[in-house]
């Protein structure tokens, strides 16, 4: 095991400054500029966190207060973020797409002291919130807050005054201080809010290059929520570690153009985007004439079996090699030229990936890896790029432990686990027993010491007849299914299993038969006749794979999605079970109405 080496995060910034200083550290989209982007140096970064530190302490704000975040990922988040951890406060980033009256819940019951909010337009929606002082990341002066730019400005003038202010701060903040208030999804119940120390988040980012060799020649494009630990920990604080680059993307429309544009050499994003290129992907094959689509399926199978050799140590036999090459120029190539035709490292976090998607990926060269974390653990397992399997959430970091309860539940020990719920010791006691964090995931080790997750404890589905059910398993099947967009498993303590699917409009309108009911309401799309007989014939493919007790008897298609402002999404697309079962009640009493 590495010798550890207790720093603060704003510590690591100070390493990687002083070796790498003027090289590039962000670049965010800016037409202004000649190169197109605003680009901070690691010397600026550095600087532009001291300011921001400095400008804090300045307004009263010490170490141990709450300062919250409420922002799309940009540069200016990366900044204040820096600021606020250099200063010995506590960083408490929120979900900007959550509905204003829970953000202002949120920042009140985290006591924030101060809040980084994106602009004034999100001032305006957050105003009531019982904060003392408010910083707009962008835009000009709106009446009570303070721009950025003011704040690093009061910072200068009193680093001017006080010239051993900066060393001061420093010195005060300790490495087993609190540094980031994470708030947890609330996939499985309502979200708490996590506190890690500095300690934690180093520890963690201190693995990295064992099992991520990036740096300063490598790049990434951060688009994921910066209130999540995937995006906070592996986007952004591990490329401070590894003076890897990070550039910002300009629009979720423009993120695909962006990618090109940057040809990342890493890139992390969550199972729902991975889902919908592949969904692309099957929708644009369905126009292309039956000789195209069968090289490519024909292709693909190849791939697959080529796929399996590597994973055996074996040798690919000639047969396969041969006509693969010509298929990879032709056809696979055109794929990874999506995301740049750089990535050495494609990551898959934040929520289970099928088996059979990653093994897609692995198949058309762009291997794409599963990790696992959980805000109260950090990044606990990777699957090791030069030897990974798909289906599997890796192998445990160096220094991790992990072990498998009675009951399956995977615990895990190791220096990056959180220090508690904020004011909720009760819950606290609940997670973190002797030492060893229950995650209440499900899951087994193979005899190569590789995880895989069976589901979550909570989620676990037990029929009227005893049978148990892992429902992500299931769930995962019919997400593979190009036409399905979303879909809820139903079935605990009733004779049947259930499903409710939303659908994908854009594959139902490629569906043959489809010209008339293209542009209308999704509501109206879910009826076409086109689309029921396709649902009709993928629920019968993913059946004919599963055991008959977890196969889904009925089903019903919605006529929209889950969304976060109803309460059935998390901000990093996971269903909230309870909720969206709650919202479409009615619809599930309709598939147990009556006979089978």
């Amino acid at each position: 095991m590495q010798a550890v080496n207790h720093r603060t995060v704003f510590q690591v910034l100070e390493e990687t400054a002083r070796i790498h200083g003027d090289a590039p550290a962000l670049h965010q989209p800016d037409g202004s500029r000649p190169t197109g982007y605003l680009t901070y140096s690691w010397n600026e970064y550095r600087r532009a966190a001291e300011e921001i530190a400095c400008g804090l302490r300045s307004l009263g704000v010490v170490r141990g207060d709450v300062v919250a975040l409420n922002s799309e990922t940009r540069l200016e988040f990366y900044l204040a973020d820096l600021g606020i951890l250099a200063n010995g406060s506590i960083a408490a980033a929120t979900y900007p797409n959550y509905p204003a009256p829970d953000l202002v819940r949120t920042l009140a019951a985290a006591g924030a002291r101060a809040a980084f909010v994106e602009n004034a337009e999100m001032l305006q929606a957050l105003g009531e919130a019982p904060v003392s002082h408010w910083i707009l990341l962008t835009g000009s002066v709106a009446d009570g807050a303070l721009t950025l730019s003011g704040l690093r400005q009061k910072g200068r003038e009193a680093m001017e005054r006080d010239p051993g202010l900066m060393g001061r701060l420093r010195a005060e903040v300790l490495p087993s201080d609190p540094a980031v208030l994470y708030l947890t999804s609330g996939a499985t119940g309502e979200p708490k809010m996590a506190l890690v120390t500095h300690d934690a988040i180093v520890s963690n980012i201190d693995m990295g290059p064992a099992v991520l060799p990036i740096g300063p020649r490598d790049s990434t494009v951060a688009f994921l929520p910066s209130a999540h630990i995937a995006q906070r920990v592996v986007i952004e604080y591990l490329p401070i570690r590894s003076a890897m680059p990070v550039t910002f993307f300009e629009s979720l429309l423009k993120l695909p153009q962006d990618i090109r544009k940057v040809r990342p050499t890493v890139f992390l994003a969550p199972p729902r985007m991975w889902e919908r290129v592949y969904s692309t992907i099957c929708t644009e094959l369905r126009k292309r004439p039956a000789a195209a689509r069968k090289a490519f399926y024909g292709a693909l199978a190849m791939a697959l079996a080529a796929a399996r050799y590597r994973r055996q140590g074996k040798p690919v036999p000639f047969r396969i090699r041969a006509p693969l090459k010509i298929a990879d120029r032709l056809l696979f190539h055109k794929v990874r030229a999506r995301f740049g035709g750089r990535i050495q490292v494609a990551a898959s976090g934040a929520a289970p990936l099928s088996k059979d998607l990653a093994e897609f990926y692995e198949a058309i060269g762009m291997p794409l890896v599963e990790g696992y974390g959980l805000t109260e653990g950090g990044v606990v397992t990777f699957n090791p790029p030069s030897r990974f399997k798909p289906g599997s959430i890796g192998t445990p970091l160096p220094g991790i432990e992990v072990r498998i309860a009675d009951d399956g539940e995977l615990l895990v020990k190791g220096p990056t686990l959180f220090s508690g719920y904020l004011n909720d010791p009760a819950s606290t006691a609940e997670v973190l027993r002797d030492g060893w964090l229950h995650t209440g995931d499900i899951a087994h080790i193979d005899s190569d010491g590789y995880l895989f997750i069976t589901g979550r404890k909570k989620e676990l589905i037990v029929s009227s007849t005893g049978k148990k059910i892992h429902p992500s398993r299931v769930e995962s099947l019919f997400k593979m299914e190009p036409l399905i967009s979303q879909v809820l498993l139903i079935g605990d303590r009733l004779p049947y299993l259930t499903a409710l699917f939303t659908i994908n409009t854009v594959a139902a309108e490629a569906l043959k038969g489809m010209d008339e009911w293209k542009g209308r309401a999704p509501a109206e799309i879910v009826q076409a006749p086109p689309v029921l007989a396709e649902i009709q014939k993928a629920v019968a493919r993913v059946n004919g794979q599963l055991a008959p007790f977890e196969q889904v008897r009925k089903y019903r298609l919605l006529p929209r999605d889950f969304t976060i402002e109803q309460g059935e999404l998390t901000a990093t697309m996971k269903v909230r079970r309870s909720r969206a079962i709650e919202n479409f009640q009615e619809h599930i009493d309709a598939l147990y109405a009556g006979r089978e």
